[in-house]
């Protein structure tokens, strides 16, 4: 991939990061803290340790596209919803700042992940598709755990879509 292509390719996919960015967030605000600790089933994840997976995984992910290199860290511990809620709120828009400011040389270079070796802006791919994956199994958590499922991308029972208004 040549820069010309990896910066048209960073800025169509961090356009669209910001749009999902707004719906995971909304998903992750939904989680009730005094029901947490619901999980489907004793083999999934916890909504508590599924929420702090998102928000942790996609500043992860983003943040190392920025710096040119995926570094293993320690597991982000959050106390409460409302941490993760503005850890997410504080540290997506600027790891995707970042990203939004790499040179285009620095998109098409390539990043070694896992099996992975590809050019930095194609790890763009992996962030939304990792995050929508998970805020998947999360908004299916929400109903049983008594919470209102947001709209998504389109209105749902709790948040019905508005349609705009006739025209005369």
């Amino acid at each position: 991939m040549n820069p010309e292509q990896a910066a048209f390719v960073a800025q169509m996919f961090t356009q669209g990061l910001d749009r999902e960015y707004a719906i995971t967030r909304r998903i992750l605000a939904a989680v009730p803290e005094d029901n947490k600790h619901y999980r489907p089933d004793e083999n999934s994840r916890t909504a508590f340790a599924l929420a702090s997976h998102i928000a942790a995984s996609d500043v992860w992910f983003l943040n190392g596209i920025a710096k040119g290199e995926f570094v293993r860290e320690g597991t982000k511990e959050f106390g409460s919803v409302a941490e993760i809620v503005a850890y997410y709120d504080k540290e997506f828009p600027a790891a995707l700042a970042k990203v939004r400011a790499l040179p285009a040389e620095k998109l098409a270079a390539n990043i070694s992940f896992a099996i992975f070796n590809m050019p930095a802006v194609a790890y763009l791919g992996f962030v939304n598709n990792h995050s929508i994956h998970h805020r998947g199994q999360l908004a299916v958590y929400l109903r049983p755990m008594g919470a209102k499922v947001p709209a998504i991308y389109g209105g749902s029972f709790d948040e019905p879509m508005k349609m705009p208004a006739a025209a005369n």
